[in-house]
């Protein structure tokens, strides 16, 4: 029987956790096709999201939207050292993340479910199927 290489069990050990770790942060993702018609309706709506690359709740934020996030209207206010905010940030008076800032002026501060932020911008929720 051949022995086995420690390094390549190593390799395998990584490539599965790897793996692991990808389909955690999928699985509960909603379906992209669902969510870029809210993305795009929120974006349109006037509605802008700040928020940093190193926030934990902004990560959150996010990965509710999935893929379809691309399609958010987000603005990153942290300098790409994270230890300071854009003038873009300063500017709209933006002091905790994330922030929302709709269309009509209205201030949300915190993570906001998809169904908070469909109501808020008049925006359509897609039909849980």
């Amino acid at each position: 029987m051949p022995k086995l290489n420690p390094l390549a069990i190593f390799g395998i050990i990584f490539v599965l956790a790897f793996a692991g770790m990808i389909y955690a942060q999928t699985k509960d993702a909603p379906d992209t096709e669902e969510y870029i018609a809210l993305a795009e309706c929120i974006a349109d709506s006037g509605a802008t999201f700040y928020g940093a690359f190193w926030c934990p709740h902004c990560q959150d934020q996010h990965k509710m939207f999935g893929a379809a996030d691309e399609h958010l209207p987000y603005v990153e206010c942290s300098t790409p050292d994270g230890q300071s905010q854009t003038q873009a940030c300063m500017d709209a008076g933006i002091d905790s993340y994330p922030t929302w800032i709709l269309g009509d002026g209205t201030i949300m501060n915190g993570v906001q479910t998809p169904e908070d932020l469909a109501e808020a911008t008049s925006c359509e929720l897609p039909s849980a199927e």
